[in-house]
């Protein structure tokens, strides 16, 4: 930004400016009088600011995924090539959604792109794309689930068993993050690859979309709670919900505001798990010993 360049103009020393002092006309007396108060007038005029939007702020371009890392592997002979992402790690309610694509490289649906960056509407229209031209496939890690393994474990779990489910087992897999997952191939994970890899972005698009519509059903099966708008993430409109109704069957229970409304409305339920070492009495090595 042209606001941000420091001007890098060196600065005359004492030396050279007494020899420009001297070697000015105006220090000698001479020169032209009528120059030099244009010079002056031109040193007093402050300089022009740099053009900048209305908002004040700069535009960012993100390029789209790519097709490359699948295209280099296709050249090597390693095809299928399949892309693995989920949807709905965040939320306090609902499954974990997982998909695996593997697109056709003749038949690419354009405007693919990591589907945090894409409307409802544009997301909709490129599910029924991808769903025309690609092998896919979906797979589900419930709220109980979710209790019992933890959020990472299961969305692992779902990954997996969604690259297992294409109808054509892949010799390479992308996944989305940093975690591999157990597939019977060569897996690489990706940071940041819904935004990056072509085939990941394909399949965060398939399982947001899946999901999104999933919890629209379950909207219908319990009312109030607003699933239909927020999807199940933890806004204010579906905690005001959760504290007034209390906690559904399809929410996390083990999630702190789930946990905090159960408590409200259900305090029968909270209750805490024994603590199998309380009776335990301790013996020692000489008591052993002694056969005591």
């Amino acid at each position: 930004m042209p606001a941000m360049i420091r001007d890098q103009a060196k600065k005359p020393g004492r030396a050279e400016s007494a020899a420009a002092a001297k070697a000015s006309p105006a220090a000698k007396g001479g020169g032209n009088e009528a120059a030099q108060s244009a010079a002056g007038k031109a040193a007093a005029k402050p300089a022009a600011k740099p053009a900048t939007s209305k908002s004040g702020k700069g535009v960012i371009a993100v390029a789209p995924p790519s097709f490359r890392r699948e295209r280099a592997l296709l050249k090597q002979g390693i095809w299928p090539v399949a892309g693995c992402d989920e949807a709905g790690r965040g939320p306090l309610a609902g499954p974990v959604v997982a998909a695996a694509v593997i697109l056709d490289p003749n038949r690419i649906p354009k405007g693919l792109d990591d589907s945090k960056r894409l409307s409802a509407e544009q997301r909709e229209a490129l599910f029924d794309k991808i769903c025309k031209t690609s092998a896919f496939a979906v797979a589900f890690a419930s709220p109980a689930r979710i209790d019992r393994d933890n959020i990472l474990r299961a969305s692992l779990w779902a990954l997996s068993r969604a690259v297992r489910a294409l109808p054509e087992a892949p010799k390479h897999v992308f996944v989305d993050g940093r975690d591999r997952i157990d597939v019977d191939c060569h897996c690489e994970a990706v940071i940041g690859g819904d935004g990056l890899v072509m085939s990941i972005a394909a399949a965060s698009i398939v399982a947001k979309v899946t999901r999104d519509r999933l919890m629209c059903a379950l909207a219908q099966d319990c009312p109030g709670y607003g699933f239909e708008q927020h999807k199940g993430y933890g806004v204010p409109e579906h905690l005001a919900a959760l504290d007034r109704l209390g906690p559904s069957v399809h929410h996390r229970s083990l999630f702190a505001p789930v946990v905090a409304a159960r408590r409200k409305h259900q305090p029968w339920a909270d209750v805490p798990e024994p603590d199998l070492f309380a009776d335990v009495t301790v013996v020692t090595s000489s008591e052993i010993a002694l056969g005591a």
